[in-house]
């Protein structure tokens, strides 16, 4: 959503534009604007997918305070719980080719060709944001900011998904969760 209102040019995306280019974190305010934005378009009439939002238990509260003024549902909580060490693993291996921006995983994704696109044949590259000491520091930002929003939801909204399971699992379990909770009540 970041990126899309800073490529629109908006107002919103002026000033995210402007805090990220001066290496700032975007104010929980700005954020939440964004979200407002995003989700008062026709395509989320029928409901929408926040990922990584909320970041904070303020956050939260805000999307709490929206989500009941318009009489929408409580949102459905999904967790991706994956132990640190493998995320560290995952997240070093990632390499993105820099001319049409595809990602790959060395691990999970890698490129037919060894370090190279598949698709233009371009030298893979590996992001300055995933550096070990740069995942670490974002993994104690999360553990200091983000994780107390699953105690400020509580354990009846929040769904875990094993994350350390292969990403088609993965994505086959929050599929199904998904598609659980857009199910009327007694209709499963």
């Amino acid at each position: 959503m970041f990126r899309a209102e800073c490529k629109a040019g908006t107002e919103l995306g002026k000033m995210a534009s402007a805090i990220m280019s001066a290496g700032g974190l975007i104010t929980d305010d700005i954020t939440n604007a964004i979200v407002v934005s995003r989700i008062s378009q026709p395509d989320c009439a029928n409901g929408f997918l926040l990922d990584g939002y909320p970041r904070t238990v303020p956050q939260a509260q805000y999307l709490a305070g929206l989500l009941r003024d318009r009489r929408l549902p409580l949102p459905v909580v999904i967790h991706l719980d994956a132990p640190e060490e493998a995320l560290v693993a995952r997240l070093t291996a990632r390499r993105q080719c820099p001319a049409c921006k595809r990602i790959y995983n060395l691990l999970s994704q890698p490129p037919r060709v060894e370090g190279r696109c598949d698709d233009d044949g371009a030298a893979l590259i590996s992001r300055a944001d995933d550096r070990e000491a740069t995942i670490r520091e974002r993994l104690r930002a999360y553990n200091e900011l983000t994780n107390p929003i699953l105690g400020w939801y509580g354990e009846e909204m929040v769904r875990r998904v094993d994350a350390g399971q292969p990403p088609d699992t993965v994505g086959k379990d929050v599929e199904r969760m998904v598609l659980e909770a857009s199910q009327p009540a007694g209709t499963e």
